[in-house]
């Protein structure tokens, strides 16, 4: 799921970002796999299956952003209090069962994502700030709403195992570090200049299509039964 804040100011790269991702954000929001899972047509396997595929993506993000770490401008982004990869073990530990890797292969759309990650990390730092972006926020904003539907529907304990993903015990404050990331993307934008902040933008596009793509091909495993 991708950021869905609250109305900001329209000036700065942050808001640049948000504007120009409107779109793809609610063709994102609006999947069929997305709108079934939600609305308590799937089982709890499709929701397993989700956060085995995410796992595929954060592993590809947070490996990249660990070598990025002293980049001048992806650097201040990277937090390990972000990190999400180790709380969907904790999750596919909790789904699965103890050999919850068995059998888990990334799906066509999961590969594409995860390669896009690792290519843009390696030729192209700045865009990395687009997957970073699109990932965290929606997981600090929208990824909200999914944890409590997930808690009514299958009966997980609040912020415990299964929806772990979506709880971040590092950050106490997710409104106040949203406004401070906000900040550091204005400032980041600064020092990048125009094209290059509209170069990122186009980015955090493709960003979503990806995203979408992964929730395309859900679908295609977990189709709604007749």
């Amino acid at each position: 799921m991708t950021e869905q804040a609250a109305a900001e100011p329209q000036a700065g790269f942050a808001a640049l970002l948000r504007s120009a991702t409107a779109r793809e954000h609610q063709e994102a929001e609006q999947s069929a796999f997305m709108g079934n899972l939600l609305g308590g047509r799937l089982g709890v396997d499709a929701y397993a299956e989700l956060g085995g595929q995410l796992w595929f993506v954060y592993r590809a993000l947070e490996d990249a952003g660990l070598a990025l770490a002293a980049d001048p401008v992806v650097g201040p982004f990277v937090d390990p209090a972000l990190h999400r990869a180790p709380e969907l073990e904790r999750d596919l530990l909790h789904l699965r069962g103890r050999h919850w890797r068995d059998g888990l292969v990334p799906l066509p759309a999961t590969e594409a994502y995860a390669a896009r990650l690792r290519e843009v990390a390696e030729s192209w730092p700045n865009g990395f700030l687009a997957h970073h972006y699109t990932r965290y926020l929606g997981d600090l904003s929208g990824g909200q709403i999914i944890r409590g539907i997930a808690e009514k529907t299958w009966g997980f304990e609040r912020k415990g195992d299964g929806v772990r993903f979506y709880v971040f015990e590092a950050v106490d404050n997710p409104a106040a570090f949203k406004r401070g990331y906000r900040a550091r993307l204005d400032a980041a934008g600064e020092a990048i200049g125009e094209i290059e902040q509209r170069r990122i933008a186009d980015e955090s596009r493709h960003a979503f299509r990806l995203n979408t793509g992964l929730f395309h091909d859900l679908g295609g495993l977990h189709p709604l039964s007749a």
